[in-house]
């Protein structure tokens, strides 16, 4: 996941395949789809069959072929097809759980949750 770190859309997608899924499955899975289709547009020419294609022997790689598909589709029609940099507007993408939504804001926004958080509970920030 290294070459993804920095680009909001690599990341989420990436964390997605990575959900019970082994790393050393994830990265070249990965790497198969990016090659595909490295935007939410691009993703969202593609088939489920496709995306299950590049992205197996990922673990349920039919439902989240599916989940990719609905999350591009969200992505283009409730952002613009840009990545929130938010956790809450990314936990309102379907199949996008804590995990993900801390990892796309920490490793492709290169943001700290914690600090997020704590300028939150500050009144007037």
């Amino acid at each position: 996941m290294a070459a993804e770190r920095h680009d909001p859309f690599r990341v989420l997608i990436a964390c997605l395949l990575s959900l019970r899924t082994k790393d050393e499955t994830t990265g070249p899975a990965s790497a198969r789809l990016f090659v595909l289709a490295d935007a939410p547009a691009a993703m969202l020419r593609l088939t489920p069959k496709q995306i299950e294609h590049a992205i197996f022997p990922v673990g349920f790689s039919r439902t989240k072929a599916r989940v990719i598909l609905g999350v591009c589709r969200d992505l283009i029609d409730r952002f613009g097809g840009r990545v929130p940099d938010d956790i809450d507007e990314l936990l309102t993408l379907k199949g996008v759980g804590r995990k993900p939504a801390n990892l796309v804001v920490t490793q492709g926004f290169n943001k700290l949750w914690h600090r997020l958080r704590e300028a939150r509970r500050r009144p007037g920030v």
